[in-house]
């Protein structure tokens, strides 16, 4: 123990108060970079490097008994969806990028949309207009290209390039109207060009179209739909509506395009509610694919029916009649489907341009539905006060939901990180279940703290910290200082005098 002793005597309080300075430092800079990479990632990065690989060295095999299996409403182990099963749509509702995107870059700086939201447009239109062409003509091979550039006026300028191949390429055309032009109406004028250059098509059948190229069908009802949305975002909503079921009912099998939500959002602009529910009454099928917009449109429908007599205080003291009983079931549903939406509705949660593409039941849905229906919510007098009072009760009827749900599948646990991909960087994206702080953050936060205190009580009394440090590490040393005693009798003393000196 004396050597011990002797080597504490030798430290200064000024040693201390390094020692806990520098130790409060760097647990601060841990904590901060923790903090981030939670932020940024969804995950801990101490955590992240354990399993993936210090765990494997030290030997360490993950449970495969229960991977890939979650439980269905009537209890069965079925097959979890994978993250490649997470899949990403095209948005029926997506905005213009020349008349609207580029608008937002001019007055903010920021760019809206994502490069990973980009690429996938882009593989959509290479999709869409050039893919089962057995050989391209030089304007589609032009073109093909064209919708690969990132640089946007290098599109531009392929676009015209393949007008100078030949006047009658519609898709540069499509792609002027989505890029260059600045405004609404400059847009519909150059849809209304690509869509006289393909009048030809409009002569066939529909027996004859299905026979006719997939690229020339596919660029008819792309343009015709863009119209119909330029008619809706000009004001002619009636207008708008004809256009989207004539196209509903010329291609029923293009189904998969969801044009059913355009038409579902002009008809609540128009108060036509009858028209709504005949729409839902078809597509709110329990084969189909759901979507935040049907479920959702769904329980306005039934709040709106008694949202403006609704009161929480009267509803507890009498109980909730039918209607109002299956308003708040239909609330309940719509946000098991989608818990991201109520606080884009209620405005708890700043809203974005909505991307081109969305990822169901995540957060992407929930920034493109809320964009373009909150108002419509507005509109039925109560029925956000009525979401307000009931969302939350959702949460207690599913407690566990990536494990079990109630009227849908678990909810996915892929959603985080492709909504990440698709929003920009500057939203907050909305995680579900909230994610608790890893216990690395929680024990460099206290670590950081403990050290920090340490510090400022050893800069304020030096003495008295340096005795109490003194009086620690002679305890804490004690059991080297009785192995150092046994030692002695072994080791020539000239060892020890030599060891204490360094």
């Amino acid at each position: 123990n004396i050597y011990t002793l002797m080597f504490l005597n030798t430290l200064t309080p000024k040693f201390y108060v390094a020692l806990t300075g520098t130790s409060s430092l760097i647990s601060g800079l841990i904590l901060i970079f923790e903090w981030w990479y939670f932020r940024k990632y969804g995950t801990s990065f101490i955590e992240q490097v354990s399993v993936s690989h210090l765990r494997p060295l030290l030997g360490g095999v993950e449970s495969s008994s229960t991977t890939g299996l979650f439980t269905s409403v009537n209890g069965e182990a079925e097959p979890r969806p994978s993250v490649s099963e997470c899949k990403v749509w095209r948005n029926p509702l997506n905005l213009f990028r020349g008349a609207e995107y580029n608008r937002y870059t001019w007055v903010t700086g920021k760019e809206p949309l994502t490069y990973y939201d980009m690429n996938l447009s882009a593989q959509d239109h290479q999709t869409f207009f050039t893919g089962d062409t057995p050989q391209l003509r030089p304007e589609d091979a032009v073109m093909q290209k064209a919708w690969r550039e990132r640089n946007p006026q290098a599109r531009i300028r392929a676009a015209y390039q393949a007008i100078e191949m030949n006047h009658e390429c519609a898709a540069a055309y499509v792609l002027l109207a989505e890029e260059e032009a600045t405004t609404i109406t400059e847009a519909e004028r150059l849809f209304k060009k690509a869509l006289s250059i393909g009048k030809n098509i409009l002569e066939y059948t529909v027996h004859e179209l299905l026979l006719h190229s997939g690229k020339d069908i596919n660029l008819l009802v792309y343009i015709k739909r863009r119209l119909a949305m330029c008619a809706r975002k000009l004001g002619r909503i009636k207008e708008a509506v004809k256009m989207m079921r004539d196209l509903m009912k010329e291609f029923p099998l293009l189904g998969m395009l969801n044009i059913h939500e355009n038409l579902l959002e002009a008809l609540l602009e128009l108060q036509a509610y009858a028209d709504v529910q005949a729409v839902l009454a078809k597509y709110d099928d329990i084969s189909l694919p759901k979507s935040a917009t049907i479920c959702y449109t769904s329980a306005l429908l039934k709040a709106r029916a008694v949202s403006d007599k609704f009161s929480p205080e009267a509803a507890s003291r009498r109980g909730l009649s039918t209607a109002e009983m299956n308003a708040v079931e239909a609330i309940h549903r719509a946000v098991e489907f989608n818990p991201h939406v109520p606080k884009y509705l209620l405005e708890m949660k700043s809203l974005i341009l909505p991307p081109e593409h969305i990822l169901k039941r995540g957060d992407s849905e929930a920034v493109a539905y809320a964009f373009f229906h909150l108002q419509h919510w507005k509109r039925a007098e109560g029925a956000l006060n009525l979401l307000h009072c009931t969302w939350e009760g959702t949460f207690r009827i599913i407690p566990y939901p990536l494990e079990k749900g109630h009227l849908f599948y678990p909810y996915p646990g892929c959603t985080e990180t492709a909504d990440r991909e698709l929003l920009p960087s500057f939203h907050e994206v909305s995680v579900y279940p909230k994610k608790e702080l890893p216990f690395f953050i929680l024990f460099t936060a206290g670590l950081c703290s403990f050290t920090a205190m340490l510090a400022m009580l050893t800069h304020q009394f030096p003495e008295l910290m340096g005795v109490f440090a003194k009086a620690f590490f002679s305890t804490l040393f004690a059991p080297l200082g009785f192995f150092a005693d046994k030692m002695e009798s072994f080791m020539p003393s000239s060892f020890w005098h030599q060891l204490t000196r360094i």
